[in-house]
């Protein structure tokens, strides 16, 4: 059994808009004991269902301006908080944390769910994770909406992701709400409240702690299923994609971007997010209009 915390409900009241009920899940095959929580918005019937997936240190409430988005589309929007993250349960240790453990925990929610016609909507881990999911149930997807992410194919030494690897990791205490005030500028003091509000000590920061010795150490694991999704989007992709750069960006910003349009099969040219930094989905209610009016349109 892993031993995991469980953050109060108290923490999340109140929360700047944040006004969706709550899912769990707490039968996922290999997770036993561990309850995992989801946001599940629009219609359950509808005919396409967004895929939301969170990064780092981030959760659900990251989506809180696209999920209106896609609701009023008509889709139906289901947005995962990862294990160690959000309204789910966090394991304590960080050796739980691994590539394959957040991996497989997803594709093993989709099928409990049994989403089809997912548009997957990803930004930092939530695209090193997501990408590398299609390729294993290309039946079950048809769209991209790709920010501000990448593949996970080489340990990754450039200075500003070693800037941020250690703004989250030296730091004897980390104050999550002083850290989104520093990458997501735009954000208020409440809002950055409500970022940290899973996380009120140490103890329940494990995977936070965790993603960004991943990205400076990824194992074999990591690498090789990510070299594989890196074929599956050059080679093998057949659904309508749009992508958002948030410019501002340092670490996973323009460079990286524009390389990953040559690397997926079909990508348009990108929409620019002149104001937007590192959490493109804080400017989320425009770029899910411009994406869903591309989708329309393709």
């Amino acid at each position: 059994m892993i031993q995991a915390l469980r953050t109060p409900d108290t923490n999340f009241e109140n929360l700047a808009d944040y006004p969706f009920a709550a899912h769990y899940v707490e039968d996922i095959p290999g997770y036993e004991g561990l309850r995992g929580h989801y946001l599940d918005e629009g219609e359950r019937d509808a005919d396409d269902v967004f895929l939301c997936l969170h990064g780092e240190p981030a959760w659900s409430y990251l989506y809180r301006k696209m999920i209106p988005e896609f609701v009023k589309a008509g889709g139906r929007v289901v947005v995962p908080d990862l294990l160690g993250f959000g309204k789910s349960d966090k394991p304590v240790s960080e050796d739980t944390y691994t590539f394959e453990f957040h991996r497989n925990y997803l594709i093993r929610l989709i099928e409990k769910l049994d989403l089809q016609n997912i548009t997957l909507v990803c930004q930092d881990w939530g695209g090193l994770l997501g990408l590398t999911l299609p390729m294993e149930m290309k039946e079950r997807f048809k769209r991209l909406l790709i920010m501000n992410t990448g593949l996970l194919v080489e340990p990754v030494t450039t200075p500003a992701f070693l800037e941020w690897h250690d703004d989250i990791v030296k730091p004897a205490s980390l104050s999550l709400d002083t850290f989104f005030k520093q990458y997501a500028p735009s954000i208020s003091d409440e809002e950055a409240k409500a970022y940290a509000a899973p996380f009120p000590s140490r103890e329940y920061q494990a995977g936070v702690l965790k993603f960004p010795k991943i990205v400076a150490n990824p194992d074999k694991a990591c690498i090789d299923i990510s070299s594989r999704a890196f074929t599956f989007w050059k080679e093998e992709w057949e659904g309508d994609t749009f992508m958002a750069i948030g410019m501002k960006d340092k670490m996973l910003g323009p460079d990286v971007m524009h390389y990953m349009q040559s690397v997926i099969k079909g990508c348009p040219t990108p929409m620019k997010v002149e104001e937007a930094g590192h959490f493109v989905q804080e400017f989320g209610d425009v770029v899910a209009r411009r994406a869903l009016a591309h989708f329309n349109n393709v």
